[in-house]
């Protein structure tokens, strides 16, 4: 498969999917889902599904899938390549995140957390899969945070389909072990693969493993921070160990907000509240605090 699109764009997220086999629209499938990457400072997380017809269960649990971190690389290769020729009765999608989209969206004004990442993620893709076609029956999902909460709130959003979502369900059901291969073998290709549109020259094993614990990490991160700009586009700059290098080493920053206000101008009234328009009713307008949070008055419980 050519990943060459998100190679030009690594800002951005993309989904990369294989055609659908005609007979999983004929037929009820499995559906499994895990994810690649959700730990590392550095990359993309990868969120993978693969789905199968039931009658051809036992044939799926023939081939050697596992959890792709019990598997070597050229192993995982190997398994990816055979899931893209099962393509007869085997269909996968791939959800590639970028450590941009990442961190911004952790660390926008409301709080959004990795977990409610995940789930949005593989929610897009069990709904797009359905939208192609794929007749899904049974979906298996890896869980992130609570289980039952999880699968609680999946089966409210697809009440007719059999859902169970549980910890390393990639080593408890090959579909998921599928899913996770898939999502494992596209994140190292495009880690592998990554363009640097800093003009950094930088190999693979500068990077290290990409985990916050790892030197060759580290030291990677302390040697390409911006003192104004920040890190090269890989790094996920929410991640604590790159904000503690981003303070220690980066220009700081004095937002106009952030300044004490000053004590002569306080009952000043702003200019901005001489345009209100006539007659309008100033309590109406909710402050952006409780807009964010969907906080609103209530007059009877």
């Amino acid at each position: 498969m050519d990943f060459s699109a998100y190679e030009e764009n690594n800002s951005v997220n993309k989904i990369f999917k294989s055609a659908v086999p005609q007979i999983c629209k004929d037929e009820p499938c499995l559906f499994g889902i895990d994810e690649a990457g959700r730990g590392p400072v550095l990359g993309p997380m990868v969120y993978g599904i693969s789905y199968c017809p039931i009658s051809m269960k036992e044939t799926l649990e023939k081939k050697a899938f596992a959890d792709s971190k019990t598997l070597k690389e050229e192993v995982r290769e190997d398994l990816f390549s055979q899931i893209q020729e099962c393509n007869d009765f085997m269909g996968f999608e791939v959800d590639i995140l970028s450590p941009n989209y990442i961190s911004t969206t952790m660390l926008r004004r409301t709080k959004y957390s990795l977990n409610q990442i995940s789930m949005d993620s593989a929610i897009g893709l069990l709904r797009l899969a359905i939208a192609d076609g794929v007749q899904v029956k049974e979906v298996y999902v890896d869980t992130v945070g609570d289980a039952q909460k999880y699968q609680d709130k999946l089966k409210g959003l697809f009440p007719d389909l059999e859902i169970t979502v549980t910890p390393k369900a990639d080593s408890k059901f090959a579909i998921v072990s599928a899913a996770s291969i898939c999502a494992k073998v596209v994140r190292d290709k495009v880690v592998k693969s990554w363009q640097f549109p800093e003009s950094i020259d930088v190999s693979q094993d500068e990077l290290g493993s990409g985990y916050p614990s790892d030197p060759t990490t580290k030291r990677f991160l302390a040697d390409n921070v911006d003192p104004v700009f920040g890190f090269p586009r890989i790094v996920r700059f929410s991640w604590s160990t790159a904000s503690k290098i981003l303070d220690e080493k980066a220009v700081s920053v004095q937002w106009d907000d952030d300044e004490e206000i000053d004590e002569s101008a306080k009952g000043t009234a702003s200019i901005t509240s001489f345009f209100a328009p006539k007659g309008a009713n100033p309590r109406k307008k909710k402050h952006q605090f409780f807009n964010d949070r969907h906080i609103s008055q209530v007059t009877s419980f």
